[in-house]
């Protein structure tokens, strides 16, 4: 009797296949060959899922702004707002090895969307959720803050700075201090 395979399943785990190239050959090591072989698929199997690279990639793509608002989504009202507030921020930051793996491929993702409208669209969609879901924060802690677009703006470029630094130079934005960094933000934005 055949194996039964559960498409999506499947096509999560050629996503992840996708990571592992990205994360290891960058962007130009990924081919539809390079993919089939780290997923263990033969080619012809894995144009079954994926009909070109670029759907391929836009997968892979999506499946990382996926995980980490499912992650978001299932984070709970906590003892305060500053607490729920900082753990929603942790979910978005390098902080532990998936979450790293998820940044780097991600920060290769939004390089390639310069030249590539459809990673374009995907990456611009994101960063917009980024920017909602920061105007949701500030909100929680500082819902009459004058300077709420400002606040906004700053939240959204020290996260997005954050895991930037964290992907470049992991020796110096280490856990601790990305910590220590948005509690002191958190701080003075809830004064």
């Amino acid at each position: 009797m055949p194996k039964v395979v559960d498409p999506e399943e499947r096509r999560a785990s050629v996503a992840a296949a996708v990571w592992r190239v990205v994360r290891r050959s960058g962007l130009d090591g990924v081919s539809v060959r390079t993919v089939a072989a780290e997923a263990g698929l033969s080619a012809g199997s894995l144009r079954h899922y994926f009909a070109t690279q670029a759907e391929l990639l836009a997968f892979a793509m999506q499946l990382v702004a996926d995980r980490v608002r499912a992650r978001v989504d299932a984070i709970g009202p906590g003892p305060d707002p500053v607490t729920t507030v900082r753990r929603v921020i942790d979910e978005l930051l390098p902080l532990d090895p998936e979450r790293r793996a998820e940044a780097e491929v991600w920060l290769a993702f939004t390089t390639r969307a310069q030249v590539d409208p459809a990673l374009r669209a995907l990456r611009d969609a994101s960063y917009d959720a980024l920017e909602g879901l920061c105007a949701d924060l500030v909100d929680a802690l500082a819902p009459e803050h004058p300077h709420r677009a400002a606040e906004i703006e700053r939240l959204y470029s020290l996260i997005d700075g954050l895991v930037l630094h964290a992907v470049m130079r992991p020796d110096r934005a280490t856990p601790e201090l990305m910590g220590a960094v948005v509690d002191r933000h958190l701080a003075e934005l809830g004064q």
